[in-house]
């Protein structure tokens, strides 16, 4: 099942998340208003020209896992590393957050505002569309949350994980991100996440909370000419 880690982002767009998809046999993405976010049939050598048709230019994605030159009629605008992280802890015994607030569409807007300000990662207004999410308001302002971006098989990405600058040091994230991760495994799921290599607060943290590294992977922001 951890093989599907390789290439979750195709797996999940090809599988049970192709409803939220654009594209083809060998190249995807989440349609516009998701997650900004392409994946390829062969990771090792994207088809480019598959994707185009569905892309506009100007638009900027995220991609993982090939290396080398831009292909004709795309640029690199960042490249970086990030970990994939597996959960390796017993469950949870209990709901670290039942006081949470599950968003739904009426909550998109703000949940994008959150995300803009402190950047989880790709995130639009249709996002919360991809799985659970739940939130902690301080009055009617959502200040921290935590949901689900991709899966295929029994894995199940922790995703869009964040907290207002002005109420972090609480546990606010911590405790949805194990609300979270219990529920999923009550559903018998396997959480995982993806990390950025240089936030290394972030990544000790998932380790402390009993995430351990599955892999190391190149990934890039593009955009169309």
């Amino acid at each position: 099942m951890k093989y599907l880690l390789d290439n979750i982002f195709w797996h999940a767009l090809s599988g049970p998340q192709a409803k939220f998809a654009v594209g083809n046999q060998v190249a995807r993405r989440y349609a516009p208003g998701f997650s900004a976010i392409v994946a390829f049939a062969d990771q090792l050598r994207p088809d480019f020209s598959a994707l185009a048709a569905f892309c506009e230019p100007g638009e900027h994605f995220y991609t993982e896992g090939w290396t080398g030159a831009a292909p004709a009629g795309w640029q690199i605008k960042v490249e970086t590393a990030m970990l994939k992280m597996i959960w390796e802890a017993d469950m949870p015994q209990a709901d670290e957050a039942s006081d949470a607030v599950p968003l739904n569409v009426k909550h998109a807007p703000q949940a994008l505002e959150l995300a803009e300000l402190t950047h989880p990662g790709p995130f639009g207004l249709r996002t919360l569309d991809l799985g659970e999410y739940f939130g902690v308001f301080d009055g009617e302002r959502l200040i921290a949350m935590a949901g689900e971006r991709s899966h295929a098989g029994m894995l199940r990405e922790i995703s869009g994980v964040c907290t207002h600058p002005n109420f972090q040091g609480r546990g606010l994230a911590k405790r949805l991100m194990l609300k979270l991760i219990r529920r999923e495994m009550l559903r018998n799921e396997m959480p995982f996440l993806h990390v950025m290599h240089d936030n290394t607060g972030a990544r000790r943290l998932y380790e402390q909370m009993g995430f351990g590294n599955y892999k190391e992977t190149v990934v890039r922001v593009i955009a169309r000419d």
